[in-house]
């Protein structure tokens, strides 16, 4: 899905407009979301205002993502700055696939087709998550454009875990219990994410449990369900805080990664940690 800087730079941006645009939609279209979600309720409804409180600061590290993007130039530094690109760019392809899929989901949410806008949600979510996963290098803490794209992309993947889930309940099972399968499953999965993650990944999957919890203390769906999602989200917090205190996540300025070829011949005697996105997690 590699790109060119050019297109990064027109693409990331419209994407994030074509998103904001459709959430303006979703708030104030009649029927909007959440006369939606409280047509929907079922076993994984979370407090609505929950996506709202993280809507918001998610919004500004993303402007904040936008604005490093735009700012850079390769042509007036040298290799330094062209590795921070490289870093930004690899993620757009990914960026620009959520934006217009989370703003083609709210249209068919708004329009009761859960159906249809749980395939839009479930192609962000895999999305996220394998980028996170699979492409997305170390921390580098002594580079802006390394922590604001681990900021943007985890943050992203991390509301797209609840995304998925409260679709997924809300399309097929309207008005239906946690079952034992259910609850199970739920235990499993945040275990098994919590236990791979770093804690701003890690973090988000916490504030996903206490976003269902509470949706779950107020709609009454299941009763008892909330106060084990409540002690779900202790258990996430404390794999989260025991994996990362025993293998700090972020490396600094030795993040691993190494420089090419070219690089060395071009910046001789440079930090011999310095980026190259070739190295993956």
């Amino acid at each position: 899905m590699g790109i060119s800087y050019s297109t990064a730079k027109w693409l990331a941006p419209t994407s994030f407009i074509l998103d904001f645009a459709a959430q303006q939609y979703g708030m104030f279209s009649t029927p909007n979301m959440l006369d939606i979600n409280n047509q929907n309720l079922s076993f994984w409804s979370p407090y609505p205002y929950c996506i709202a409180g993280f809507f918001f600061p998610q919004q500004l590290f993303q402007i904040a993502w936008l604005y490093r993007l735009y700012k850079l130039d390769p042509a007036k530094n040298g290799p330094e700055e062209r590795r921070e690109l490289d870093t930004m760019v690899d993620y757009v392809p990914f960026y620009a696939l959520g934006n217009i899929c989370i703003g083609t989901w709210m249209i068919f949410w708004n329009s009761n087709r859960l159906d249809i806008s749980h395939a839009f949600v479930t192609i962000n979510s895999l999305s996220q998550l394998y980028y996170i996963y699979a492409k997305l290098g170390p921390m580098n803490t002594r580079s802006t454009s390394s922590i604001l794209t681990h900021i943007v992309a985890k943050t992203f993947a991390g509301i797209g875990v609840l995304d998925l889930l409260h679709n997924f309940s809300a399309a097929f099972f309207v008005d239906q219990p946690a079952t034992t399968l259910v609850k199970v499953g739920t235990a499993l999965g945040f275990a098994g994410l919590s236990a791979t993650s770093d804690w701003i990944f890690g973090g988000c999957l916490v504030y996903d449990l206490i976003a269902l919890a509470i949706g779950q203390a107020t709609t009454g769906q299941t009763p008892g369900w909330s106060g084990l999602l409540g002690a779900y989200a202790v258990g996430a917090a404390a794999i989260v805080g025991a994996k990362n205190y025993a293998r700090p996540p972020y490396n600094g300025e030795k993040s691993g990664y190494r420089r090419t070829a070219t690089e060395e011949g071009e910046g001789e005697g440079q930090d011999e940690g310095a980026l190259d996105v070739e190295d993956r997690v």
